[in-house]
């Protein structure tokens, strides 16, 4: 037992240290670019010695590939809460939608330095973390993806929908919506944004008038 809670506890201590590498990487990341950020600063940021980060990431590319894989699998899992929790409240697919539309605001609302690294890095086609970029994207997809299939069998939904496409397209929407709020319409609330978005998601995607 007292091995045990020992083991325990280092691991939620390592945990605790990689998170705070993770804030520390994402905001210099996003205030100065990758290749200008150096270990050293990370390291600084976090509070931590120099040897700490390497202790835990083999480079500081391993670092930010580990740090878009952390990020983008916190996204996916409030999406899935999202779809989850309507579907136990008795809510349809569109309302799992509008749900989940909501829950990528307030991932956005609360890590806009990653968000704003993730929609970059999509665009980038050099980076060693490319392909688990795209295993982690489409990770967050295939939420979107099950609950459109699920509307589209249950008759919710029309069958013409391109399920993918409409997948990929609700998540862009969000990202894009969410960085230009942030942006450049910095003094609107959250629930302004969902209900515009929430608006153009029951028009479009449900066809209701």
């Amino acid at each position: 037992m007292e091995s045990s809670s020992a083991t325990s506890g280092g691991s939620t201590r390592r945990e605790a240290t990689r998170q705070k590498l993770y804030e520390a990487a994402v905001t210099l990341i996003a205030e100065q670019g990758f290749s200008a950020t150096t270990v050293d600063e990370i390291a600084e940021r976090a509070g931590v010695a120099k040897g700490t980060v390497y202790y835990n990431f083999a480079s500081k590319s391993v670092l930010f590939e580990e740090l878009l894989r952390h990020g983008v699998g916190l996204l996916t899992a409030s999406l899935r809460e999202a779809a989850e929790k309507t579907a136990r409240a008795g809510g349809g697919k569109v309302e799992a939608l509008d749900a989940m539309v909501r829950a990528g605001l307030v991932f956005i609302d609360r890590y806009p330095a990653f968000t704003q690294l993730y929609v970059a890095e999509l665009w980038r086609t050099n980076r060693a973390w490319q392909s688990t970029l795209m295993v982690v994207r489409q990770e967050a997809v295939a939420v979107v993806e099950g609950v459109l299939r699920e509307g589209v069998e249950n008759g919710e939904f029309s069958d013409e929908i391109d399920i993918p496409l409409t997948a990929a397209a609700l998540v862009g929407m969000v990202l894009v919506a969410a960085l230009d709020w942030k942006s450049f319409q910095p003094e609107r609330s959250l629930d302004d944004v969902h209900a515009a978005l929430s608006r153009l998601l029951q028009g479009r995607v449900s066809g209701r008038r």
